[in-house]
């Protein structure tokens, strides 16, 4: 793969990087189980075919395609809706991998997000080369294309652009919110207090942070027929100020594009706005501001009071609930808390291991166990978070859906492991039992990009090779080596 920026593209350099080629092909694909929407709800049928013409899903019917091009008839596999995974974070999950477990590199009760997450990947974009940048966002798009879910919504520091480059090529339908900051240099002192640089507040800053994220609108919002789309995303109220909290919400407004942020992770985030403003939280504090809409997808809310949540819900904010990350760090953040008060809630993957079927059972089990009840986050409710409520919260009704007309993104599952059989309710299956090995297919705009587990169209060898040596230079930074060893 030659590695070239979209600037190189726009330029129109010969050896740029392209999107996979389009499907102009008409593909059946046979499901001995197909999940459909409808005015009801969830419905599986039996023994269907999914007929994709170019990039949209033609009819779903009994009898194989008349004419297809290809025809992909292997018994077994439940066909899926592809799924949305709306907080991701493909290159701080890679550079952190097996060194933050069991309490690694926490400093008291602070999160890894200031000791070791944000200093690192501010590092390492000075230190890497393009093309080591690169190598990693591959990394990082082939774990999800063999994960789950065929939309992601990444967010990263702004100068790891290279995301784009990744998505474009491999073939995933990509949401890029490079973080917006007023500071970006938050450190935790040895109080465990998080303390913010001088240029907090700086409206020279904010007015550069602006500025790069429209250079990259303009670059690669809508590329390839809009699978490559930009969101908005200030890194959280903590780390922007209120400018740069209201501006961004009024340019997605603008554009009609989806925002999202981190909102209430921890306790000490609670206490840092009550102190500069007033006493409020952080829900009523972006109210207050105007921020808190139904565009707005906010992370983690592990902090929010009830009344927080209740005022989400009735300004239409999504949550984002993501709850490996937090029970790894031995807290819970259970799915159901979310859904119980009424707040649009989806199941994402964040700085964790980017597998979404993983985190599905992590949400219903956690939530469970929380709620003392085994009927709350059931399996239908779990796959509909990452499906047609995921579509919701980014207002995309052609996605999350197998229907005629609907974009032709999907995810077929080999059902007939022994771990998976025999099988009653294979919704069941899929969320308690199976597994990211159990991914057989996977499609997007559609393309076939994943065949029998594998990805298509490169050598995963490679891309796992180049990526791990170019995370390993990170790895051997003085400053990393004591972030790891603490």
């Amino acid at each position: 793969m030659i590695a070239v920026s979209r600037g190189d593209i726009a330029r129109g350099n010969p050896g740029a990087a392209m999107p996979p080629s389009k499907n102009d092909q008409r593909i059946g694909i046979f499901g001995s189980y197909v999940l459909t929407h409808g005015a009801e709800g969830q419905k599986v049928v039996r023994d269907q075919w999914v007929v994709i013409e170019g990039d949209t899903i033609a009819t779903i019917s009994s009898y194989p395609p008349h004419g297809a091009d290809i025809l992909e008839d292997r018994p077994g596999r439940f066909i899926l809706p592809g799924f949305l995974n709306l907080r991701n974070h493909g290159f701080t999950e890679a550079i952190a991998r097996t060194w933050t477990e069991d309490g690694a590199s926490r400093k008291g009760e602070e999160s890894i997000l200031y000791t070791v997450l944000l200093p690192l990947s501010k590092r390492s974009i000075d230190l890497l080369s393009r093309e080591e940048r690169l190598s990693i966002a591959r990394l990082g798009i082939l774990q999800l294309l063999k994960g789950g879910p065929t939309t992601v919504m990444e967010s990263f520091r702004a100068g790891f652009g290279e995301m784009f480059d990744a998505a474009y090529e491999m073939g995933i339908r990509f949401y890029g919110a490079p973080y917006l900051f007023s500071t970006a240099d938050a450190q935790v002192g040895e109080d465990d207090m998080v303390r913010y640089g001088a240029d907090a507040g700086s409206g020279s800053d904010n007015v550069a942070a602006l500025l790069s994220w429209e250079s990259l609108r303009a670059a690669w919002d809508g590329e390839d027929d809009r699978r490559i789309r930009l969101g908005m995303s200030p890194h959280a109220p903590d780390t922007c100020d209120p400018d740069l909290l209201r501006g961004p919400s009024l340019r997605a407004q603008e554009l009609d594009i989806p925002m999202t942020m981190h909102l209430a992770q921890s306790r000490e985030v609670i206490k840092i706005i009550s102190e500069r403003y007033a006493g409020r939280s952080p829900a009523e504090y972006l109210d207050w501001l105007g921020v808190l809409n139904s565009r707005l997808i906010a992370a983690h809310c592990v902090a929010s009071s009830d009344a927080d949540l209740a005022l989400m819900a009735a300004r239409g904010t999504t949550v984002a609930n993501c709850p490996r990350v937090f029970a790894r760090a031995g807290e819970a953040a259970p799915f159901g808390r979310f859904v119980a008060r009424g707040v649009q809630t989806v199941v994402a993957t964040d700085g964790y291991n980017m597998d979404a079927l993983g985190e599905l059972q992590a949400a219903g089990m956690i939530s469970k166990i929380l709620c003392g009840s085994a009927e709350v986050a059931s399996a239908p409710e779990l796959i509909d978070a990452v499906t047609v409520v995921a579509t919701n919260a980014i207002d995309r009704s052609d996605l999350g859906r197998l229907a005629p007309g609907s974009k032709a993104d999907l995810t077929a599952v080999d059902l007939s492991h022994p771990h998976l059989q025999p099988i009653g309710d294979p919704r069941r299956a899929l969320v308690w039992l199976a597994n990211r090995a159990n991914i057989d297919m996977f499609v997007v705009d559609g393309r076939i990009l994943v065949s029998r587990g594998h990805y298509c169209l490169s050598d995963e060898n490679e891309i796992i090779a180049t990526g791990s040596k170019a995370v390993e230079r990170i790895w051997d930074l003085p400053e990393a080596r004591r972030a790891f060893t603490r």
